[in-house]
């Protein structure tokens, strides 16, 4: 994405995020929500976080300085922004996945076990919950548990290869061949096994050939 349309994408993101916080945050703070964003998006974390220590207590801007303090290996920092994260918006999974992330980090495989099992019990379909409790239930040796969970993950996959599909059919109409048949390229690696949705991945990628050549 140009530098210009990540800019007006974070922007959109902070307001949006904004209308559901008690206090609205002001220019200041959207200023220094940006230039983090940008700023750990070319991987220099520990500036970020310190850019993001000035951002108050906005949301977003608290969960990306965890984010930042995680990927730079500040785990303890890591854990506490990321705590207040959740006790600003405990309805954020983003910070309830990297709060396992940062647990099994630092070696606390009880706290991760708890705080994934948790997530779960209020997000059973999210695939990256699921990958993250059968990564810990390898690790523990636990091999049938991580793969029933991997096989639910799978079998959700096929709704994200749904969400290809369908935007593969809108940048057909819109005269994106190439484009759809990535994004149909992309949705057959996603199905685990042989299903109904495979035969329309294979038509539309047939009539598009056929176009195309």
């Amino acid at each position: 994405m140009k530098p210009l349309l990540l800019h007006i994408s974070l922007v959109v993101s902070c307001c949006l995020a904004a209308v559901s916080c008690s206090k609205t945050p002001d220019a200041e703070t959207i200023r220094l929500y940006v230039r983090a964003s940008e700023v750990y998006s070319q991987g220099k974390f520990s500036e970020a976080s310190e850019i993001l220590r000035r951002a108050g207590s906005f949301p977003p801007a608290v969960m990306l300085r965890a984010k930042a303090e995680y990927f730079s290996g500040d785990l303890e920092s890591a854990e506490k922004t990321c705590r207040r994260a959740i006790r600003l918006r405990p309805t954020s999974l983003d910070a309830a996945l990297y709060l396992v992330r940062i647990l099994r980090g630092k070696g606390d495989t009880a706290g991760a076990v708890k705080t994934v099992e948790a997530l779960l019990a209020d997000n059973p379909q999210d695939i990256r919950a699921l990958r993250l409790a059968a990564d810990i239930a390898i690790e523990a040796g636990r091999f049938d548990d991580a793969m029933l969970l991997l096989d639910r993950a799978a079998e959700l996959s096929i709704e994200s290869a749904m969400v290809l599909l369908d935007r593969a059919r809108l940048r057909w109409i819109s005269g994106r061949g190439n484009d759809a048949l990535e994004d149909l390229s992309r949705a057959r690696a996603m199905l685990p096994w042989d299903t109904p949705l495979l035969k329309s991945i294979l038509n539309l990628e047939n009539i598009i050939w056929e176009v195309l050549q």
